[in-house]
């Protein structure tokens, strides 16, 4: 709320402002001028919008009946009791509970370089209060957070280099898809520099403020008014004194859970970030969906079974579900299967895509040979060939942009009858899961009914889209 998501989507909603602004005499609107960003008012904006947030789930809190809030910083002293402090370390409260939840969340990871104490640098949480605009952005980092930030502060303004230390960027998104984003932040003039690794960086010695960053390979050193590093998250279990309750960490901090979020600690559970499962706010929120319908409902719910999906607010923003192709291919070559069929559907010639982005959908599948040969049995209209839930079914669905039924319709017809139907909207994965669902022969998308569930849809129908 205060670091992550929000104020993050905040900035890039500013950003997409000033971008259709420049761009705005290609639809006929004549913008006179320059446009140019008040970095100022967008901060403010962003403060307001977290405050209220912020604010509303304390009031919330607090006027539920049967919680009290504490302000400061928990630590464990025993398995089950706590004390709090406050900022000066005095101890304001003792607690105990025979149920305890741990849900801290992450910070960003600042690398240990030679001469880090002698700069100004930046993590994405401090970015975001800067009230004047970078002239020169140097980020440190090839995914996701490098590049949100990479394309806001460029549509700001801010001359934007990104320093990858691989060979390409989102090293867990296929090869093509990472490059097809990589190559719409370059077209809006983010600079990249791929097999670099910083390993020094010094105040510059004629321009406060500046900084210098040296490499360990033979390459010359980099100027920045502004160095971000966005080279991963690490957990906040550092300072809340796990050893004493006896909850074991691993080498990064992570406290393992199981599939129902337990800790090692009977009566103790790790949700969100600290866990590993998941960082994101959604999975967070599914955390806590599981473990409360298992205490208080009496399920036996598990995350082990839970299907990721997420979005990478670049613009056009990057959207997943479930598995990408070469994890797919790589969990079928394990299980000694077929590897996953792929069909890529172009985003360009569409008309609603000539009227907003360019992009791309993909969707893959991999049938359960346990059954037979795959092929053959989609060609009967076998139903039990893509099930998704049991691991028989490596599925996954990709999409660059808004997606519409006419670019599914693009896409193979025996890939996309039977499978699983996902639209992806603004980043946001919709669907329904339907292990026997069928499609009339009008085209695999344009009316499929479900027979385990009420979900129905007609794409000739624009109220059908949410």
């Amino acid at each position: 709320m205060n670091v992550g998501c929000t104020p993050t989507k905040a900035y890039v909603a500013s950003a997409r402002a000033a971008h259709v602004a420049r761009h705005a005499a290609r639809l006929g609107v004549l913008v006179s001028g320059a446009v140019n960003v008040d970095l100022s008012a967008v901060k403010a904006r962003k403060d307001k919008i977290i405050g209220q947030s912020r604010d509303g789930v304390e009031q919330w809190l607090r006027g539920t009946e049967n919680v009290t809030v504490f302000n400061g910083h928990a630590r464990f002293t025993g398995p089950h009791t706590l004390s709090i402090s406050g900022a000066d370390g005095t101890v304001l409260h003792e607690l105990s509970a025979g149920e305890i939840f741990l849900n801290t969340g992450t910070r960003a990871v600042v690398p240990p370089l030679e001469g880090i104490e002698r700069i100004r640098y930046y993590t994405n949480s401090s970015l975001l209060e800067l009230t004047e605009l970078p002239s020169r952005l140097v980020i440190v980092g090839g995914s996701y957070i490098a590049l949100e930030f990479a394309q806001v502060f460029r549509r700001f303004g801010s001359e934007v280099t990104v320093l990858v230390r691989g060979e390409r960027v989102l090293t867990r998104e296929d090869a093509d898809l990472a490059e097809s984003v990589q190559k719409v932040l370059a077209r809006e003039g983010v600079e990249f520099r791929f097999g670099v690794q910083p390993s020094r960086v010094e105040p510059h010695p004629h321009r406060e403020n500046d900084v210098c960053i040296g490499f360990e390979q033979n390459v010359p050193a980099l100027e920045a008014s502004h160095l971000l590093f966005a080279t991963g998250r690490e957990p906040n279990t550092d300072d809340l004194g796990l050893a004493a309750a006896g909850i074991e960490t691993d080498r990064h901090g992570t406290i393992p859970v199981d599939g129902q979020l337990r800790t090692n600690v009977p009566g103790i559970w790790a949700i969100g970030d600290i866990n590993g499962r998941g960082a994101f706010t959604h999975t967070s929120y599914d955390d806590y969906q599981i473990v409360a319908a298992n205490l208080l409902d009496g399920g036996a719910r598990t995350v082990d079974t839970r299907i990721m999906a997420y979005a990478v607010f670049v613009d056009p923003p990057l959207a997943r579900r479930a598995l990408g192709r070469g994890r797919a291919q790589e969990r079928t070559r394990r299980a000694d299967r077929d590897d996953a069929d792929v069909a890529r559907g172009p985003r360009t010639r569409t008309r609603r895509n000539r009227r907003l982005h360019e992009g791309a959908c993909r969707r893959a599948q991999q049938a359960d040979s346990r059954r037979g040969d795959s092929r053959h049995r989609r060609r009967r209209g076998d139903p039990h060939v893509h099930r998704h839930h049991d691991g028989g079914c490596a599925l996954f669905d990709l999409a660059i942009r808004d997606a519409h039924p006419s670019d599914h319709q693009r896409i193979d017809s025996h890939l996309a009858r039977r499978a699983e139907a996902v639209e992806v909207a603004g980043g946001v994965a919709r669907g329904s899961t339907r292990r026997r669902g069928i499609a009339d022969n009008r085209g695999p998308f344009n009316r499929i009914y479900s027979r385990n569930s009420r979900w129905a849809r007609d794409a000739s129908k624009p109220s059908a889209m949410a």
